[in-house]
């Protein structure tokens, strides 16, 4: 069976317990959020819509002792790094037919408010084994009711942010850690970096780098690994203007950024464990 071309559906940051906070913090980051959602499965989710892909906030409520409380066994900061499927069932067949080990399809819902009416958006994803990765949450992502979630009126950002342009995985062992995604995809998707591997999936791709590389491009704006040898660690947005993302963020009192003609970096520690690079 032909394997799923690799597309990015969405990057998640996982927020724990503290969706509040989560959601101030990508707000003063000059996002414009969707409303508060709530999933069948028991999370709930803030979405940041950019062209293709999107960024999601996600959450349990606090104190939830059901629902998806396997959030709360993972560390603040990025955590699910999502491809796209237009035909999960054959998405699933695919991924079984090359013995990469999936979980079945499960599907959801979440309701969603559009023009004071309200929808429901429904959802099959098809996820990664658990402890396939070591560095969190991997899947796919099938949407049956994509008019609800790509809206124009959410795709524009203080920031001028317009779409993922990478997501930054730390592993010991980068060449390792590729080998799934060249048995999902196939070889020629992946490549040599510095420090590491790359993916390309469509318009973005997934680094994956040493501990020594991640230094070396952030210093002491990387997350906090929290004695975590592999994890997610960032992620570079494309924004329309380096001058109007760091206008948005002066804006709104968020100092402690660096910036140069190349790019405007967030440390980690002010966008919930997650560093953000923007660039043109």
């Amino acid at each position: 069976m032909v394997l799923p071309a690799a597309t990015l559906d969405h990057v998640v940051i996982n927020a724990r317990d503290d969706m509040d906070r989560a959601a101030d913090t990508y707000r003063r980051l000059g996002f414009t959020l969707t409303e508060r959602g709530y999933h069948s499965l028991g999370s709930m989710n803030h979405l940041a819509m950019f062209g293709t892909d999107y960024l999601e906030l996600i959450a349990v409520p606090k104190g939830a002792t059901s629902g998806r409380l396997d959030l709360l066994g993972f560390s603040t900061g990025l955590n699910g790094l999502v491809f796209g499927s237009e035909d999960s069932a054959a998405t699933y067949a695919a991924l079984n037919a090359a013995e990469v080990p999936v979980d079945p399809p499960v599907e959801f819902t979440r309701p969603v408010r559009v023009d004071g009416q309200e929808h429901e958006a429904r959802f099959r994803t098809v996820r990664m084994k658990a402890g396939v990765v070591p560095y969190g949450r991997v899947y796919f992502c099938h949407h049956f009711t994509r008019h609800l979630v790509w809206r124009d009126a959410w795709r524009h950002h203080a920031n001028g942010a317009v779409a993922v342009v990478r997501a930054l995985i730390v592993e010991p062992d980068p060449a390792a850690a590729v080998r799934l995604y060249a048995r999902m995809f196939g070889e020629e998707l992946t490549r040599d970096i510095t420090g590491g591997k790359a993916l390309v999936i469509g318009n973005s791709r997934f680094d994956i780098v040493t501990p020594a590389e991640l230094q070396r491009q952030f210093g002491d704006a990387s997350p906090d690994p929290e004695g975590r040898a592999a994890y997610m660690a960032g992620l570079t947005l494309r924004t329309t203007s380096l001058a109007r993302a760091a206008g948005a963020l002066r804006s709104n009192g968020v100092d402690g950024v660096t910036t140069d003609k190349q790019r405007l970096v967030v440390p980690a520690r002010l966008a919930f464990n997650a560093t953000l690079e923007f660039v043109e």
